[in-house]
């Protein structure tokens, strides 16, 4: 074997050993980079339920304290939990605090989801990612799911089921991530 032919075997080795590394890290993205406290806030692109159709992004939230609340509307506890969010809203009236409520729901569509939002007398963003592209890109586990995200696009809280989001202990992490304790 000439010296050329010894490192063209060499160089196939790297090339099989450099896509077998790449392959197996795409596979197991989610045990090597988990959605969880302290690490970066996943983007996500879903649409206003609103009549609008306009569609919005992590980024657009770039600087505020978000309240990402994963859902659906056929979900019991989901349900249950929407008024404490704008029970939230209510308590904090900063404007740097966006609540974000993104439906999977699948079998219905922007008109029904707004109209369950506005039964519910919510005035926050509702969203809608029929596709379950979100449920991906959070690794979500089960619904509702609700991320904290601080304004540098940090995750500070992760809650798997519902919760009370206007208690005393969400509502002072929420003023303390938008600065103005109380």
């Amino acid at each position: 074997m000439t010296l050329r032919q010894q490192w063209l075997f060499v160089g196939i080795i790297v090339a099989v050993v450099g896509v077998a590394l790449s392959v197996g890290a795409y596979v197991m993205r989610d045990q090597l980079f988990p959605v969880e406290v302290g690490s970066r806030a996943p983007d996500f692109t879903a649409r206003r339920v609103d009549g609008s159709q306009r569609v919005q992004t992590m980024a657009d939230f770039h600087g505020k304290v978000v309240v990402l609340n994963i859902w659906a509307t056929w979900c019991a506890p989901c349900v249950v939990e929407m008024p404490t969010f704008e029970k939230l809203r209510q308590q904090v009236s900063d404007t740097s605090l966006r609540i974000v409520a993104v439906s999977i729901d699948d079998f219905v569509g922007a008109d029904s989801v707004r109209t369950f939002a506005k039964n519910l007398n919510l005035s926050f963003d509702i969203l809608l990612d029929s596709l379950h592209h979100i449920d991906r890109d959070y690794l979500t586990t089960g619904y509702p799911e609700t991320f904290v995200i601080a304004r540098d696009g940090t995750i500070r809280k992760k809650w798997i089921g519902p919760d009370n989001w206007a208690s005393d202990a969400n509502v002072a992490l929420v003023r303390e991530l938008l600065g103005s304790a109380k």
